[in-house]
């Protein structure tokens, strides 16, 4: 074991009281390490209300605190660089694990759940292999404001914490270099991935398959953890979070780009955003990765790669279930997925009501008509959002009569189609639809366009404010 070092004295951060719920499952599991030491520490976010969700005030956690705990990290060890294996792109890769970061520590929320606290940035580790174990800070920034936007769009995901800049060049392939370093702490329920089993049955360890899946079910999924079948309802559930989370992700048109079996996380929480995209027009085949050569992680095939990995999943886990009931639930991804996929979309056309077969003919329309024309994805919710209107019932042409869409191929017969559906409320109930249009689409999307302008504002000019406005209105995305 490393020795304990001496805390800085009234640092809230450090004063948490974190549990080694990890640490006690054994070494198996981790390499325990030491962080680089970084030439200088500028602060550059702190998020406030991952701070309330502690318990702590904000007021009473100053910037030194974070430079101290989450920059230089004193005052904590041991660190541990989890062990994970996983498929990237398809291919099994057993020479992975936390290469340029560590898990800090694990905290209870005011909620009574576990948090972990994972670094990226913070120097290498055993698995770093011939990386430097750094993060850019353009790669913070993106992080930042990626976990923000989805945070507040409602999807299950991790957040970051805090951004420190370090004052290293950095050189890489995909930035102008040299370039400035960064790290990163991670805010999310677990550190633990599908990789993190794939790696114990690579090794031939069914044994602590079983240790790690009671862990996991005991922090994560304890309501199950009297169930006879508590092993098969897990696997059941999983599934469904994961089937609930790529319908999120479909709905607000995201295209995470790297759904290795690494990034997928073992409680169903989205994570570790590295080149995602929102899209601008609706189209299956996008791709937010420039090394993504034949479209593996595509937007449409988010679905179908989700299910892959919880089928590859299966494997380590035969250990201590069986293939059957996986199947079984395995079974339920589809019918799981639909359904969340069908009701957020239907609710960003208006209609918050059980799905029918009319209602899932105007879904189709509309995918149609985004698909066919050059629309943008975002743009024609914000249309809809911004010019219904309740003489919209009196008849089809009255539908988007302000609007460039009125004259936007095929949308005479979405238009017909809308109508008739409107046409079956009353005119009271119209009030209804236009809060619903205003709670699920939002006037803020992050852009690429609006990432590189804020990145160019600090990389020129060192001007972080175009970046603080733009998290601001991240974070309160639905204001029309």
């Amino acid at each position: 074991m490393l020795p304990n070092i001496k805390k800085p004295v009234g640092n809230p951060l450090l004063e948490l009281n974190y549990e080694p719920a990890i640490e006690a499952l054994g070494s198996q599991y981790f390499d325990e390490v030491e962080p680089a030491e970084f030439p200088k520490h500028l602060l550059r976010f702190r998020n406030d209300a991952v701070l309330a969700k502690l318990g702590l005030e904000p007021s009473g956690v100053n910037d030194e605190h974070f430079i101290e705990a989450l920059g230089k990290f004193q005052g904590r060890r041991p660190l541990l660089a989890l062990c994970y294996h996983g498929y990237q792109f398809g291919e099994y890769n057993p020479r992975l694990g936390d290469g340029r970061g560590f898990l800090y520590g694990q905290v209870r929320g005011i909620d009574g759940e576990l948090y972990d606290f994972g670094t990226k940035g913070s120097g290498t580790t055993p698995y770093s292999r011939t990386a430097d174990g750094r993060l850019t800070l353009k790669g913070g920034v993106r992080e930042v404001l990626a976990s923000e936007a989805l945070h507040a769009l409602g999807v299950r995901t991790s957040r970051c914490l805090s951004l420190i800049e370090t004052g290293e060049p950095l050189f890489r392939g995909d930035e102008p270099s040299p370039t400035r370093s960064s790290v990163m702490v991670r805010f999310s329920r677990s550190h633990i991935r599908f990789g993190t089993f794939e790696r114990l049955d690579y090794l031939g360890r069914g044994d602590l398959v079983k240790i790690l899946l009671d862990h996991v079910i005991e922090q994560y999924y304890p309501h199950l953890q009297t169930e006879k079948e508590g092993y098969a309802l897990f696997y059941t559930e999983l599934v469904g979070r994961t089937a609930e989370l790529c319908a999120q992700w479909m709905s607000l048109g995201f295209c995470h780009a790297v759904l290795n079996t690494d990034n997928m996380s073992i409680t169903g929480e989205s994570f570790d955003y590295g080149p995602y995209a929102f899209m601008d027009r609706y189209n299956p085949l996008f791709t937010a990765a420039y090394f993504d050569h034949y479209g593996r992680y595509s937007y449409g095939n988010q679905p179908a790669i989700c299910q892959w990995n919880l089928k590859m999943l299966q494997t380590p886990l035969e250990a201590v279930l069986s293939m059957a009931d996986m199947e079984v639930g395995l079974a339920t991804f589809e019918e799981r997925y639909s359904a969340a996929y069908t009701q957020r979309m239907l609710s960003k056309l208006g209609f918050n009501q059980a799905i029918t077969p009319e209602l899932q003919e105007l879904l189709f329309l509309t995918l149609k008509l985004l698909k066919d024309t050059e629309i943008g994805y975002h743009q024609f919710f914000t249309e809809l959002t911004e010019h219904f209107s309740p003489d919209w019932q009196k008849g089809p042409e009255y539908i988007f009569q302000d609007s460039y869409l009125y004259q936007a191929a095929y949308s005479e017969s979405w238009r017909a189609r809308y109508h008739h559906l409107l046409s079956q409320f009353q005119e009271s109930e119209m009030a209804i639809i236009i809060q619903c249009l205003r709670q699920h689409n939002p006037k803020t999307v992050l852009s690429r366009p609006a990432i590189e302008e804020v990145w160019a504002h600090i990389t020129y000019d060192d001007n972080w404010e175009p970046f603080n406005t733009l998290v601001k209105q991240l974070q309160n995305p639905y204001i029309h």
